[in-house]
């Protein structure tokens, strides 16, 4: 994979890192409790899968091996010994986790439908709004 690919594949974690958390801890009186969540991540997945024509099982996959890897990403984030740390240092932290994340979703999908996921993912990837 080339460091491009890889650059915005950790752009997107991360942006779906903090969206998601945000919306549960109710940030600027928008909050979105967990079903409403879990809603929304169900209706991206449905998205990519026709998007990208999908099988169930791939889909099915991409959803385990995202869900596995959001938690990893999260304990470098919440470990209190990362509080301190530079956005750089966390990203550098993630980076084989974010690896090893695009190693088992290409082994699902094969080398050219892992570049249409890619792509897919850099379009689709969720907006962070508001100023912080």
């Amino acid at each position: 994979m080339n460091r491009k690919n890889l650059i915005a594949f950790a752009a997107f974690a991360i942006a779906l890192f903090f969206v998601s958390p945000t919306f549960a801890q109710g940030y600027g009186g928008r909050g979105m409790d967990t079903a409403a969540m879990r809603q929304r991540q169900e209706a991206r997945l449905a998205k990519m899968k026709s998007d990208l024509n999908l099988t169930q099982v791939q889909a099915d996959s991409i959803k385990a091996i995202s869900m596995e890897f959001m938690q990893k990403r999260r304990d470098i984030f919440m470990d209190p010994a990362n509080q301190g740390m530079s956005r750089e240092d966390r990203m550098a932290k993630m980076q084989p986790i974010m690896e090893a994340q695009n190693a088992r979703v290409q082994a699902v999908l094969g080398p050219d439908l892992f570049k249409k996921y890619q792509d897919w993912e850099q379009a689709n990837r969720p907006q962070r709004g508001g100023n912080r």
